[in-house]
């Protein structure tokens, strides 16, 4: 079945003149029209414009043809730029930027819009645009946020790849939660994905979501703005184990428990584990991350209503008018000490980088939540709480501007997905790569599939 196969596997079939283009776009297609009413990762579908494309694609091109998704925040020329929010109803995206030109030049072929939560503000799929996305693992749970449909499609085999972008976890939360690989590179590493924006640009990276780690890698030193690096690993590396969150607390036993299991298969392979907490002021961390987030959601609250007027606050969700009433509650100062805490990370891991290469901990901590604990119109207060403390391991890369990779090694007990994430300091991108690779090869996991579409 071409729709099983990865990326590589897929584009292989093209440029062998095995298939024709269109046979990728084909297998997708039927796919998303057989799964995706069950799940409602799609929410704009582009047939007829990657039917045409795969028929003009260049068969030598490094993924002819291979089908993807576009997340609803990224703008491609005449595709819908919905963002998960009822105040974009209409927009469509005008401007193509370097990694979507880039994605182009690969021969990729967008055949739909995946679903996110309004602006990409929480980490589940459950925007009131459209509706709840649904893990493929579990179909009353959460497919986590932001790039929820991005992960849900690519487990569900729908496509191969599908864009993603983290500002706070959005790729490695739903692909920890899916069961695939997701990679946040380093900050500036990327080529651009969209226009300026101080915080955006600060806390976000973009990439794509895979199930194979050569296509994970591919993607990441095709979309990059470094040279390739190497991605074998020369020598046994020095792995600090760490459990606590921002918030200083540890995760679900259940998720403590797939961490641990993920530590011995390292030390199997020779690598050197040991639990170390981080020499770093969390509280001050986790204060900082919570000021930038309300400055995202107020942000985005301040052009709507620029925009739209006093229709505005009616359209948008409850979460995001709430992150603005928190942005307005906060002083300069308060955002010059935020700052201040993220230019701090450097310096007090200065020295704990000389003892270790990597850092492995949880991405989240519990399994996917039942969908509706993390919905958008809760009360804001409640919702704050239960969403902080689910996601609170990722945020920290993002404020550092450090490269994180979540793997799919393990399953948590009663068989959901639990992602382990291993991250380094800025510019070691290959290094986690390689190690993927490596840990992908001694427990290989593409024949762990959901049962959402098996008979499909």
């Amino acid at each position: 079945m071409i729709a099983a196969l990865d990326a590589h596997a897929q584009a292989a079939l093209v440029r062998s003149g095995e298939v024709p283009p269109t046979a990728l776009v084909e297998a997708a297609i039927g796919r998303i029209e057989a799964i995706d009413p069950a799940l409602n990762a799609v929410c704009h579908r582009a047939f007829d414009h990657a039917l045409q494309a795969a028929r003009m694609v260049e068969r030598a091109a490094p993924m002819a043809a291979v089908p993807y998704l576009l997340k609803a925040s990224l703008e491609y020329p005449g595709f819908p730029m919905l963002s998960g929010s009822r105040t974009r109803t209409g927009a469509v995206g005008r401007t193509a930027y370097p990694l979507a030109r880039r994605l182009d030049a690969a021969g990729l072929v967008p055949c739909g819009i995946s679903t996110m939560p309004e602006f990409g503000l929480l980490g589940t799929g459950e925007a009131l645009l459209y509706g709840p996305t649904r893990n493929p693992w579990d179909l009353a749970r959460s497919s986590g946020g932001s790039s929820s449909g991005a992960a849900v499609a690519v487990a569900a085999n729908m496509v191969p790849l599908a864009t993603g972008s983290d500002g706070g976890g959005s790729i490695r939360i739903p692909a920890a939660h899916c069961g695939i690989i997701g990679f946040k590179p380093s900050r500036g590493w990327n080529v651009r994905a969209r226009a300026a924006s101080l915080i955006d640009d600060l806390l976000a990276s973009d990439g794509l979501l895979g199930r194979s780690m050569r296509d994970t890698i591919w993607a990441a030193q095709f979309l990059r703005t470094q040279p390739p690096g190497e991605t074998a690993i020369a020598r046994p590396l020095r792995i600090a184990m760490c459990l606590t969150g921002l918030d200083g607390l540890p995760p679900d036993p259940a998720i403590a428990e797939v961490i641990g299991k993920a530590a011995s298969l390292c030390e199997t392979l020779g690598h050197h584990v040991e639990p170390r907490e981080l020499p770093l002021d969390l509280p001050a961390l986790g204060r900082a991350f919570d000021i930038l987030w309300s400055y995202g959601g107020g942000d985005v609250t301040d052009l709507c209503r620029a925009r739209l007027g006093a229709e505005a606050d009616a359209l948008l969700e409850p979460w995001t008018l709430g992150l603005a009433r928190r942005r307005d509650s906060f002083t300069a100062d308060d955002l010059a000490a935020a700052l201040t805490a993220i230019a701090g990370v450097d310096r007090q891991l200065e020295a704990f980088w000389q003892d270790y290469d990597l850092v492995l901990g949880p991405v989240t901590s519990s399994t996917p939540p039942p969908l509706g604990v993390l919905a958008p119109d809760r009360d804001f207060d409640a919702l704050w709480n239960d969403h902080f403390r689910h996601v609170n391991y990722t945020q920290l890369q993002n404020m550092a501007g450090y490269p994180g990779l979540s793997l799919p090694l393990f399953t948590a007990s009663g068989g959901l997905p639990a992602g382990a994430m291993f991250w380094a300091r800025q510019g070691a991108d290959d290094l986690l790569l390689a190690l993927g690779t490596a840990l992908e090869e001694s427990l290989p996991w593409a024949d762990r599939r959901p049962p959402t579409g098996d008979s499909i």
